[in-house]
């Protein structure tokens, strides 16, 4: 996570920081906790985490959910099972699907389901979703990302719970039902990039695993392990891992870690249409200069956006009425 050290003007978070790049690194991996340790203090700020009764609740009420199966087929399921094997129901509950710094859980108050992600203390990560999540920058309209609803810090342990919203993955929610909302859904993600880029901070691992959606027409990008903030107008990046690297940093160059993001979101982009069956030529011509080999020949995420409106306002009714192809 090493900033190119020959851009002398380039600063991030947690460059005045005294720790050294052994103890940044350390704070910025995904860390394992002892959930149960820490259980009294998360209940204590009014959230419950996800217990073997709360599983076999879950399963109970999906299939019922289903109206033409029996709840006894919730049995059949390996969550279920799994949940049925805990010796006490009052026992935490792990969703093996989550990675081991994620627990899901209910606020106590309304009973809204909830993430909760453990994070180090001193990670780029709580430091920008803080950030993010203050006022005013919280109600921006620009900015997407999920709600946090609490950040708990635990000072002793070097260890703080973000606590927000669970939202589900788009493959779960489902393809959009025409091709208006699905561009709409594409414009949130191009939108809160720019809002991103405006307060200098780079996502640096914008994929189609980090984007979620809370099923009724809002979208946010998340994890942000990676993304920094720079300060400056000069900003460098080299030796960063993602999931789709721009080609000047699979070769081991710096780069615009802007520019970066732009590549990143262009193939996001294409992954989109390919995932959810819309094919749609002009969306197409739009990522080919995002996908430049040269990085400052690449366009800013700003004017991906303003090429993006225009390109939306040549569709006409008809086509922005089309039904995915997997629905065909």
């Amino acid at each position: 996570m090493s900033l190119d050290s020959e851009e002398s003007d380039t600063d991030s978070l947690s460059s005045t920081s005294s720790a050294s790049s052994f103890d940044e690194e350390a704070a910025n991996r995904r860390i394992k906790p002892d959930w149960c340790a820490f259980r009294h203090i998360i209940e204590s700020r009014g959230f419950r985490l996800d217990t073997f009764r709360d599983v076999k609740q879950y399963y109970q009420h999906y299939c019922e959910s289903l109206g033409s199966l029996d709840p006894e087929t919730a049995h059949e399921l390996p969550g279920y099972a799994r949940a049925r094997r805990g010796l006490d129901d009052n026992d935490l509950c792990k969703d093996l699907g989550l990675p081991e710094n994620l627990f899901r859980g209910t606020r106590c108050s309304d009973g809204m389901k909830v993430v909760i992600k453990a994070v180090h203390l001193q990670s780029h990560e709580l430091e920008i979703v803080r950030y993010l999540s203050s006022p005013p920058l919280r109600n921006h309209p620009m900015n997407h990302c999920i709600p946090v609803l609490d950040l708990i810090q635990v000072p002793k342990d070097d260890i703080a719970f973000v606590v927000m919203e669970e939202w589900a993955p788009q493959h779960v929610a489902g393809v959009p039902c025409n091709l208006r909302i699905f561009l709409g859904s594409l414009r949130q993600c191009l939108e809160h990039t720019v809002f991103m880029h405006n307060l200098r901070l780079a996502h640096l691992d914008i994929s189609t695993r980090n984007l979620l959606t809370d099923c009724e027409g809002h979208y946010a990008w998340i994890d942000f392990e990676l993304s920094l903030r720079f300060d400056g107008s000069t900003a460098r990046i080299r030796g960063r891992r993602g999931t789709e690297l721009s080609p000047e940093l699979e070769r081991g160059e710096s780069s615009d870690p802007f520019k970066v993001d732009v590549w990143a979101l262009g193939i996001f982009m294409l992954r989109a249409c390919q995932l959810s069956g819309f094919c749609v030529p002009e969306v197409f011509e739009l990522v080919k200069p995002m996908l430049r080999e040269d990085f400052e020949q690449r366009p800013t995420a700003q004017e991906v956006l303003a090429a993006f409106d225009n390109m939306v306002h040549t569709l006409d009714e008809h086509k922005l009425q089309m039904p995915s192809s997997h629905s065909r």
